[in-house]
């Protein structure tokens, strides 16, 4: 046997020296290599499939994990965001969940069992102090949760003094909460716990945020003249142009709408007749198709969402102390927002963030905006200051425009005090009534085409219309318009830049308030140390005794306005 092999030896050896031998040897390697290859990837792919698929989160399919890929390498790709500004951004907005399969709606928090106590509670407190508050999550059949994951809002509050401030909580992620408040008045206080959303319903929403394709419809609206020379208007479906984000529609595709500076391109189906330069007017349409199962249906029933839940009601007793709550320098661009970034008593804002003021005077108002141009670009939500402003100072005139109600563009001016005040939506997409497609410009285009200067301000908001589109994409307008900003404070640094955060109150499953949450968060880390204001009213929303509307009244209104206001004039 020792012999043969010897003999093979002596005869295998000196052909691999030669160059047919050297050549054989190498394809032999090369397909021993191959092989390898197709080994693992049949173990990794069909081999192990069961093993590796228990390991992934609830409800994630691997279709939708490749896409997430892919949207990563788009964005890096086409956006002013490093790698680790996106990894940023992904870790803004994490949020715990099940780390079980949930097979039934028992298994999802209810308002009824969870409950909460006050810690270490004391027969007196001292303004500034901290009050700690744990809240403990139960199943609908009464047994603690061992994961976490809850949407709660909390706050403390006085009915009587018409007081409130808000709480931030702390998800231990085994079914308990730490809730945690500043008490920052004199007299007498309570706890509100308000479970927004189950664990379960949250994973719901960021599931179909995630991957339902058609989650917004729009409308095109094509006007132009037939072969007989009839003007005819024809409607097609539109919207942005995006992965992960379909276009509805059976009919030819597509015009395309690219703005090559915001790298943003508006899609909409062909269509019958008309070409694609008739393009006139944007609107709505159905808000959102609902791919739910039935058992993501019973989860998300109303008797289970925004529900106050028991707990201890002991009243708090508030004593007067030296300590000072907050920041009470002079207002400046990128201070960071706390919680809590304030508290309202007797309806009235005190603010955290820094030493704001009270314009109760219409005349306060036009000496703090005197030779002012301000520009204020957004949503409703912003149309709402835009109309506080002009209502409550007399000398302001309303410029007639011939502008769409809810779009603008608007324009308001005091020629004895030099000021004009404009407003106008964001562009597309944007859920309203039929208005001009080009009147509906994207800010980073608008701020590209402001000089700037110590006399101008630019006020602007962006959230309520992106909650059902990828984070990504949202992430893609912030990163433009956040690029702009950048441009014009290198060129007039004395530009004022103020951006009003998102509001709460939003209910319905296209407008629930964790995606708006989300896409705050996003924002603020867009632009954490750009050198910009950052307005925050979440925090007044949430915590002021009337309801939560994502269009608040104007005791609210007023309060936010003296901040914008204080901002613009520090004093």
């Amino acid at each position: 046997m020792e012999n043969n092999f010897l003999l093979v030896v002596k005869n295998v050896i000196p052909f691999y020296r030669t160059k047919l031998g050297r050549y054989c040897q190498f394809w032999y390697v090369m397909l021993f290599g191959l092989l390898f290859i197709a080994v693992m990837w049949w173990s990794y792919n069909i081999g192990d499939t069961k093993s590796r698929e228990s390991l992934l989160p609830q409800h994630k399919d691997r279709v939708s994990i490749l896409v997430n890929k892919t949207q990563t390498l788009k964005i890096l790709e086409d956006l002013d965001l490093s790698p680790e500004e996106w990894d940023q951004i992904q870790r803004a907005v994490q949020w715990g969940g099940p780390d079980q399969e949930i097979t039934t709606v028992n298994m999802s928090t209810s308002p009824d069992h969870t409950t909460f106590v006050i810690n270490n509670f004391k027969d007196s407190y001292s303004v500034g102090e901290e009050l700690h508050v744990t809240i403990v999550a139960k199943d609908l059949t009464g047994r603690p949760k061992t994961y976490g994951g809850d949407f709660f809002k909390v706050k403390v509050y006085s009915a009587k003094l018409k007081a409130s401030v808000f709480g931030e909580v702390l998800d231990h992620h085994n079914g308990t909460y730490l809730a945690r408040f500043t008490l920052p008045w004199v007299g007498e206080a309570s706890v509100a716990v308000l479970l927004v959303h189950s664990s379960e319903a949250v994973q719901i929403i960021k599931r179909h945020r995630e991957t339902d394709p058609d989650r917004n419809i729009y409308y095109g609206y094509f006007v132009g003249k037939n072969s007989q020379g009839a003007i005819v208007e024809e409607r097609a479906a539109c919207n942005v142009k995006w992965e992960g984000v379909a276009l509805p529609g059976e009919e030819p595709c597509c015009c395309e709408y690219p703005d090559l500076k915001a790298k943003l391109t508006w899609l909409c189906r062909k269509p019958p007749t008309l070409p694609c330069n008739t393009l006139v007017y944007h609107g709505m349409g159905p808000y959102y198709v609902n791919h739910w199962t039935d058992l993501e249906k019973a989860i998300m029933n109303e008797q289970y969402v925004e529900r106050w839940i028991k707990g201890d009601s002991r009243v708090i007793r508030v004593l007067a102390s030296n300590s000072t709550i907050g920041q009470r320098e002079k207002c400046k661009p990128g201070m960071p927002t706390p919680i809590p970034a304030g508290f309202y008593m007797n309806d009235v804002w005190t603010s955290f963030v820094c030493a704001t003021r009270h314009f109760n005077a219409a005349n306060d108002k036009t000496q703090c905006l005197k030779d002012k141009h301000i520009y204020m670009m957004g949503d409703s939500t912003l149309l709402q200051w835009y109309n506080f402003i002009i209502n409550s100072v007399p000398s302001f005139r309303r410029m007639e425009m011939h502008s769409h109600s809810h779009n603008g563009p608007f324009l308001a001016v005091d020629l004895g005090n030099n000021i004009d005040l404009n407003y106008r939506t964001h562009g597309v997409p944007r859920r309203n009534p039929r208005a001009k497609f080009a009147d509906m410009h994207y800010i980073s285009n608008e701020i590209d085409g402001i000089a700037g200067g110590p006399h101008i301000v630019i006020v602007f908001n962006i959230w309520a219309h992106f909650k059902l589109f990828p984070h990504s994409y949202f992430a893609h307008r912030v990163s433009q318009i956040r690029r702009a900003v950048v441009d014009l404070l290198r060129r007039e640094p004395a530009t004022k830049v103020i951006i009003k955060t998102a509001n709460s109150g939003l209910r319905n499953f296209g407008s629930v308030d964790w995606l708006s949450l989300q896409l705050d968060r996003i924002l603020r880390e867009v632009f954490r140390d750009v050198g910009v204001y950052i307005l925050d009213v979440w925090q007044m929303n949430a915590c002021h005794y009337n309801k939560e509307e994502v269009h608040p009244g104007p005791v609210i209104i007023k309060n936010e306005v003296d901040i914008l206001l204080s901002f613009i004039c520090p004093g």
